[in-house]
């Protein structure tokens, strides 16, 4: 055990090491598969000894059970917010009244990150506590998402007995609008800017959807120490940066106010070109000594001050508004400007996101308009300048028909999106074809983006049903496809057509119905043509399903061009109908698996097929009612969950022996 227990203290040192090289320092000093592969040996360890798992592993990152509610925590000393300057003048007045009390005048120029405000409590070096600043004298624990930010160390290089440090946790720029489009392309309501998304994924109640943004943070303060004596911020920020933590690179010691100006007047012209969002410059007085004789008013430190940058906004014209499909059928309309040169680059184009936002801004074509850039990359009008209307500026509405297809358009209830149900329609043909052909849907394999956009722009398909009209010569006339690559690819169009339903179902791509709930879906419906003539509330008869899949169904299912496609897919020979069975009591009956991490023999897709085969039941959850926990390589929560229940953990040649 002694030997075991050294390799996996080694295991935690080496990954820490390179977490550290990899999200602070951005100076990767081994490959991700590589990385991968030490973070799996640890796996193999915990999962075979889990009494020697601790809350610093780098494995529990992420894996904490979902909170029903945030707890509140008091803060050791109240979290003050900052007085503001907008101006030199401002800046020298401060200057002068710091001046009147300090002897030793110098001070720590920093960039104001715009994020969430952080405090991370660490006993012997452990992180043991995270809280938002809340009201500034209590705020909510959070250590369970704070986890999961790889930038942030679980063990400090050094096991102080307490230390208290208080930071900001930010959305990178990639990253915000990496995830407003996904939200666009979901029909979801954006987030206005990184702060408020931000602060959105510290507050999730599940740390899951935490883990997967990637949120970084820099820590800039010291609340408490013990163990260790710090005289002034820039030794603060050094000790910090020793410790592990990510300290923002642009700090600078500056000798006077005018230095400090000159700083922040240069990161006011360059703060477009920094990968996060920043709002200003925070100007600390540099000695901790001179700052206990300075103190503090109820709300503010007299010897902290924020320089505030101006916010860029520009005056344009609103000249028409184009209304565009995306590649998941939704509509969006968006703004054609007179240009104007924003934030370092002419602006023409807005995404004015969805037509409910242009009835509440009261947005007309032809209006005057102030834009900006949110988050500093997405033009976006604030709103309109209704004092300089003419009278002529028009109401602007969203279509009744698909721009791209004719198609009727929809709208599901609760959301903002107006959307394209046409699995056809040309706008989304590719996505809808990609889908299609995917491991989870009807899994056709060699029919990949690659080749699927050759046939798309070719005109070989136009509906995803001309899949199974292709023939070899059309598709050894594509680039890097020769006749066996053809002959390969039409035989795996053809065994796609004996998937099971669900699968069928699945690849389809309605809106809220993934493999699991097709799954339950042709487990009561057994023939692809029932689906056009069941109704809403038939379909929440069944267990499981809620209005949001019933009303996608039915609207899915109504539309005549998806009509003609399932028809051409039945006529093609795709399985449309569910098996029947050959009856008799299944070895896997009454029986509920749920399966946690990766397999080496079967997807996470092929392994549900077949419990399902033998009469088991697949969950997402692990409760009492789970009879086993399958686990392979990289298990997540669920297995931690299951050695809590004690419930019966099969590794992967348990699970295929019990399957035989």
């Amino acid at each position: 055990m002694a030997e075991v227990g050294e390799r996996i203290n080694e295991l935690r040192q080496e990954l820490r090491k390179h977490e550290y090289h990899y999200y602070v320092l951005d100076d990767p000093l081994i490959s991700d598969a590589e990385y991968d592969q030490l973070m799996r040996k640890l796996q193999q360890l915990e999962n075979e000894y889990p009494e020697l798992i601790t809350p610093d592993s780098p494995t529990q990152r992420v894996g904490g059970q979902a909170a029903e509610k945030f707890d509140p925590v008091v803060h050791r000393k109240p979290l003050l917010s900052l007085d503001n300057a907008f101006s030199l003048a401002e800046l020298q007045e401060f200057n002068r009244r710091v001046s009147r009390a300090a002897t030793a005048v110098s001070y720590m120029a920093e960039l104001k990150i715009d994020g969430v405000s952080i405090v991370l409590v660490y006993q012997d070096g452990i992180l043991v506590n995270a809280a938002t600043r809340g009201d500034g004298l209590v705020g909510e624990d959070v250590t369970n998402n704070i986890r999961t930010i790889r930038s942030i160390p679980l063990r400090l290089q050094d096991n102080l007995p307490r230390l208290e440090v208080r930071g900001e946790i930010y959305m990178p720029k990639s990253e915000f609008l990496r995830l407003n489009q996904e939200k666009e392309e979901k029909g979801e309501k954006i987030f206005a800017n990184p702060r408020n998304a931000a602060a959105g994924s510290i507050r999730q109640l599940d740390p899951g959807i935490t883990a997967s943004r990637a949120l970084a943070a820099f820590i800039y303060d010291i609340i408490y120490i013990e163990g260790k004596e710090i005289h002034d911020q820039q030794e603060a920020l050094n000790f910090l940066k020793q410790q592990g933590f990510p300290v923002n690179p642009e700090a600078c010691y500056c000798t006077d106010i005018e230095a400090v100006y000159a700083y922040s007047q240069g990161y006011q012209e360059k703060r477009h070109d920094l990968p996060y969002e920043i709002d200003g410059v925070v100007i600390k007085l540099n000695s901790m000594a001179e700052r206990e004789i300075l103190g503090q008013t109820a709300k503010s430190p007299r010897w902290a001050i924020a320089y505030k940058f101006p916010a860029e906004e520009k005056e344009t014209r609103l000249l028409a508004v184009e209304i565009n499909v995306g590649r998941t059928g939704i509509i969006a309309p968006t703004a054609i400007l007179e240009p104007v040169s924003l934030a370092g680059t002419t602006v023409s184009r807005a995404s004015l996101h969805n037509f409910d936002l242009l009835r509440e801004k009261d947005i007309r074509v032809g209006d005057t308009v102030l834009v900006h850039k949110a988050g500093d990359i997405i033009p976006e009008i604030i709103k309109p300048i209704v004092e300089k209307r003419q009278g002529r500026e028009e109401e602007i509405e969203p279509p009744g028909n698909c721009p791209a297809c004719g198609s009727q358009v929809i709208r599901f209830e609760g959301e903002v999106a107006y959307r394209c149900e046409n699995i056809n329609c040309p706008a989304r043909l590719k996505e809808s074809l990609i889908f299609f052909a995917s491991r989870p849907a009807m899994n056709i394999d060699g029919l990949g983006p690659a080749v699927i956009d050759q046939l798309v722009e070719k005109n070989l398909v136009e509906k995803v049903d001309d899949l199974y009209y292709l023939n070899e010569a059309d598709i050894a006339g594509l680039d890097r496809m020769g006749a066996k690559s053809a002959s390969n690819l039409i035989q795996a169009i053809a065994d796609s057509k004996t998937r099971p339903l669900y699968r069928l179902v699945t690849a389809l791509g309605i809106r809220h119905i993934g493999s699991k709930t097709a799954r339950i879906l042709t487990s009561h419906i057994h023939d692809i043509d029932k689906f056009s003539q069941i109704n809403e509330e038939q379909l929440m008869s069944i267990p499981e399903i809620g209005p949001r899949m019933a009303e996608s169904v039915v609207k899915f299912f109504r539309e005549p061009r998806n009509q003609e496609t399932i028809a051409r897919l039945k006529a093609a020979g795709v399985n449309t109908v569910v098996a029947e069975s050959s009856g008799g009591l299944k070895p896997l009956a009454g029986k509920t698996f749920v399966l946690t991490g990766t397999l080496e023999s079967l997807t996470r897709n092929e392994a549900s097929e077949k419990i399902e085969a033998l009469g088991g039941k697949v969950s997402g959850s692990v409760s009492k009612k789970t009879d086993y926990v399958v686990a392979g390589a990289e298990p997540g929560s669920k297995y931690n969950k299951a050695l809590q229940l004690e419930v019966t953990i099969l590794n992967e040649d348990e699970f295929l022996n019990m399957l035989e």
